[in-house]
């Protein structure tokens, strides 16, 4: 379910659990349930750089560093997802946030109030635990981002970003045109 602060906090596991089970009671089945995306869904958080907020006809654009091949659901189909200012400030803006890729579809999202920002500024993207890694994709020969788990104070990065020559290494030329090369 995505998330959007306009409407009331979604239903936890244990209020989804009693509603199935008043609405099911009686009934001669088994029930099995997998919750993973509800709770690796928000287990996990995109950071992202503001690279440059660029002015805009109706509002501007903010551009960050992360792209569509990190975060694909709102590209792919416009899946919300809350996007915070790590060290906010006192006012707010309207905003269309978008990565650096030369794609219409490297959009987080269009015309969305946000807490303002300026160049250099960190951005949290929330509930992309499920998602950010698992749909990531070197699209663009941008490496994967790096993952880092954390477990109150203390952190570890548990996948390095590959660099660019590692992601180039990875590519090979068939036989039949290893004589072609110029």
């Amino acid at each position: 379910m995505p998330y959007n602060p306009d409407l009331p906090d979604p239903p936890t596991p244990a209020d989804y659990g009693r509603m199935v089970g008043a609405a099911t009671r009686g009934w001669n089945v088994r029930l099995v349930f997998e919750p993973g995306r509800v709770i690796t869904g928000n287990a996990g958080v995109l950071l992202t750089r503001v690279v440059r907020v660029k002015p805009g006809v109706a509002h501007p654009f903010v551009i960050v560093d992360a792209a569509m091949n990190d975060l694909l659901r709102p590209s792919l189909y416009d899946a919300w997802h809350d996007i915070r200012v790590v060290t906010p400030r006192a006012r707010e803006m309207t905003a269309t946030v978008v990565g650096p890729v030369c794609e219409t579809g490297d959009t987080f999202a269009t015309a969305r109030r946000i807490g303002a920002v300026e160049e250099g500024d960190l951005l949290m993207f929330a509930t992309a635990g499920a998602y950010a890694a698992t749909m990531a994709s070197t699209y663009n020969s941008r490496s994967l981002t790096p993952e880092v788990m954390v477990a109150g104070d203390q952190w570890a990065v548990v996948r390095a970003r590959l660099p660019i020559d590692a992601l180039i290494a990875a590519d090979r030329l068939p036989p039949w045109l290893e004589g072609e090369r110029a």
